[in-house]
């Protein structure tokens, strides 16, 4: 059953009119990024962070500064996106591992027969094509993807391993060699670690992505191009060049705010062994390099790519996307990584560039779900948008950022010790979170942007609360599970499979 609710589909469209008009088929490139949360330059600016091209990116695009992923996870944030079904209407709220082709299409019946949005580009006359980390998969899982090969007219690789075989690994030392305490998060194989490796930018997975890339923009094209490049860090583990570490010294990292007792107004997560392994064996400050020095690694790919992009025929008929598939804790809230409903985990760098209609340069507070991009950029190049789709059109705030929009953001999970599917909206300025069992979060970020104090029972937000529950889906899917039988399972039936939520 779809979650929206009729009053929130209306829009104010904002008077400023162009006057240029983009041409009827503009190629697009979407570029899809793993756990980039918003220490970024153009959204917070963590201390220290170093993103000169990524804030070259919004200044030629919208940045949408209240953007929301549909949840906070890979696999059912990509699927949303690429299929435009928020996980309220599909019941896919979590990471299931195990899977070698698209079997979401047997998760989910809302999503059985879902047309991707690069198969529906192509199908209106587009050459779609794409590389690396477009749906689910991980370094270190060869094989395990959710990608969907017919959903595309060609993939770098192995469309169901697209990343696996280009990653080295650094050298360590065991923890047990390295004086750690036992525990370490995802077991002893350093995916949760920062260190640097040993050869060059070269010799990465991301690197030769964008290389791929750059190569396709080069090349001639008798159609309009939809271009699908998935960069895989910052994700952990944090090996990067050395050059990436070098740019934030250790001595000179600053960790996140906090404060002690956070999590006594609200949910526990069940995750905060991680953190006390963490400030057990010092290495906050370690990891927090680890991280700022991938965003640093990634800010250059992407660079690299908006270089290629300027140096090729299609440069002015181009409509770029920039989207991450979740936030990502560093020990905020007791956490590391996301699955979690609070904005740290839930908020995503988006850019929007569209030639002719976007006011470059600008922000919009306005809040976004990143199911809207399917229907954006089918308006965008003048498709039909599919009635699979849950998400709305952010046209008229690329047209004008302060145009009003009265659709909350939407973020779905299920935690696996509620009985059923928690949700989470944003407007402007509050952030409203009900879990499966009836408790209650609510923060106001214009006077309490790190989200410290719960006034979900402060009588003077009564009347907001009751406003914000009303973009909460008055039914949403159930959770869904493995398929036993299906045949895109990695593994036969009854062999060991990862937890849902690692």
């Amino acid at each position: 059953m779809k979650y929206l609710l009729p009053f929130l589909a209306v829009f104010a469209v904002g008077a400023s009119a162009f006057a240029s008009t983009p041409p009827a088929k503009p190629n697009v490139l979407l570029i899809a990024v793993d756990d980039l949360n918003d220490y970024i330059g153009p959204l917070n600016r963590h201390p220290g962070v170093k993103t000169p091209h990524l804030d070259r990116l919004a200044q030629r695009s919208v940045t949408f500064a209240n953007a929301h992923c549909a949840a906070p996870a890979c696999h059912p944030s990509r699927v949303a996106v690429m299929t435009g079904v928020h996980p309220a209407t599909s019941g896919i709220y979590r990471n299931l591992f195990g899977a070698h082709g698209p079997r979401w299409r047997e998760e989910s019946p809302a999503l059985k027969h879902a047309v991707v949005l690069s198969q529906h580009f192509r199908d209106h006359g587009y050459r779609a094509i794409g590389a690396g980390k477009i749906f689910h998969t991980l370094q270190w899982t060869p094989g395990d993807s959710q990608n969907d090969p017919t959903a595309w007219d060609e993939y770098r690789g192995d469309p169901l391993d697209p990343i696996s075989p280009d990653w080295p690994r650094a050298k360590f030392e065991s923890d047990a060699e390295a004086g750690l305490t036992p525990g370490r998060p995802l077991g002893p194989n350093h995916y949760f670690g920062a260190a640097p490796l040993a050869g060059t930018n070269e010799e990465t997975g991301d690197h030769k992505i964008v290389d791929w890339a750059a190569a396709q923009l080069r090349a001639p094209q008798t159609k309009p191009l939809f271009l699908a490049v998935g960069l895989f860090r910052p994700h952990i583990p944090f090996e990067v060049p050395q050059k990436w570490f070098d740019l934030h010294p250790l001595a000179e990292i600053k960790l996140p705010v906090t404060v002690e007792n956070d999590l006594a107004d609200a949910r526990d997560h069940g995750r905060r062994s991680w953190h006390q392994w963490v400030v057990t064996n010092k290495q906050w400050a370690k990891l927090v390099q680890g991280y700022l020095a991938s965003i640093s690694y990634l800010d250059f790919q992407v660079g690299r790519l908006l270089d290629a992009l300027d140096a090729s025929p299609l440069r002015d008929n181009t409509v770029i996307v920039l989207w991450s598939d979740h936030g990502f804790h560093l020990g905020e809230k007791e956490n590391w990584e996301k699955f979690a409903l609070w904005t740290q985990t839930t908020r995503v760098p988006l850019f929007i560039h569209a030639p002719g209609r976007s006011r470059d340069g600008q922000r919009t507070q306005q809040p976004a779900t990143l199911t809207d991009l399917f229907p954006t950029l089918c308006e965008l190049a003048g498709l039909p948008i599919p009635a699979q789709c849950d998400g709305v059109s952010l046209v008229p705030q690329l047209r004008d950022p302060a145009a009003p929009r009265t659709r909350l953001s939407l973020t779905s999970f299920k935690f696996s010790q509620e009985p059923a599917p928690s949700h989470a909206v944003s407007d402007p300025r509050y952030r409203f979170i009900r879990y499966g069992d009836g408790f209650e979060e609510l923060y106001d970020r214009e006077t309490d942007p790190h989200e410290f104090n719960n006034r979900a029972a402060d009588p003077a937000l009564a009347a907001v609360k009751s406003r914000l529950a009303l973009g909460l889906p008055a039914t949403a899917a159930p959770d869904r599970i493995v398929p036993a039988n299906s045949p895109y399972n990695l593994r036969p039936p009854g062999a060991a499979k990862r937890k849902s939520n690692k």
